[in-house]
């Protein structure tokens, strides 16, 4: 999307933040219930009724919220899914008509081979992709928000992997944040991550769970499983037979 195009992960996901606060204060009134959002994924959260930023004092609050962005974020108080009042978090994110949308792009994306047009397509979806990048086939890229996802330039993406930028944690509470990976990086074929700042010049081995075990990677790194012990072989002449040992 145009409105996120040329702007910094922190930009977007302050851009992100606001949006939804404002759709959940609406929500919350409309349903009857008072919804908190946190810095963390366990602190406590603050009422978004005083972060509404059509108030001189929400936009003043809201300043203050925001030093410094984090990197991620959590609402709470949606209600579980059998309270008459209770919030769905999808409802919260986006409106109905962009939901379907980003679930019929995501789908078609998984189909696509890596090459420019990919890359253009994600692009248009709201994602960051950088120059000469490739996404192999069946890489899912979450559908929740992808203008949360910045990928370096001369990167490759392994095909099957999986990049999340949100979780939802049952019973009306959820967390969503950004998805960097530097350039220079190679993802290895179904690698699974969620909010994570990957630095340039990194390496993932085929398989490898990023999340929720690593929140940053640094430059020059390796990451998956320790490598097979390997001792050499002695061989051995027994008769007519070989052994090794």
């Amino acid at each position: 999307m145009k409105k996120y195009r040329d702007k910094s992960p922190e930009e977007v996901i302050k851009e992100v933040t606001i949006e939804m606060i404002e759709r959940g204060i609406k929500l919350g009134r409309k349903k009857g219930r008072t919804l908190t959002i946190s810095k963390t994924s366990g602190g406590k959260g603050v009422d978004i009724n005083t972060l509404n930023p059509q108030t001189e004092a929400g936009r003043a609050n809201l300043e203050a919220f925001f030093k410094p962005v984090k990197r991620h974020y959590t609402f709470s108080g949606l209600g579980e899914p059998e309270e008459k009042n209770a919030i769905n978090w999808r409802v919260l994110n986006v409106p109905a008509g962009r939901r379907l949308l980003l679930v019929l792009q995501v789908a078609f994306s998984m189909l696509l081979k890596g090459s420019p047009f990919k890359n253009k397509y994600y692009r248009w979806m709201g994602a960051h992709i950088g120059r000469n990048t490739e996404i192999m086939l069946f890489v899912w890229l979450d559908h929740f928000r992808p203008e949360l996802v910045f990928i370096g330039d001369y990167t490759l993406v392994g095909a099957f992997s999986r990049i999340t930028v949100h979780a939802y944690e049952g019973c009306g509470r959820f967390r969503y944040g950004l998805v960097e990976i530097g350039s220079h990086c190679t993802i290895g074929a179904g690698t699974g991550m969620g909010v994570i700042k990957i630095e340039d010049h990194v390496r993932t081995l085929p398989g490898t769970t990023l999340s929720p075990y690593l929140l940053r990677v640094k430059n020059g790194s390796v990451v998956g499983w320790a490598p097979p012990a390997v001792q050499r072989a002695e061989e051995h002449q027994t008769g007519d037979s070989i052994t090794t040992s």
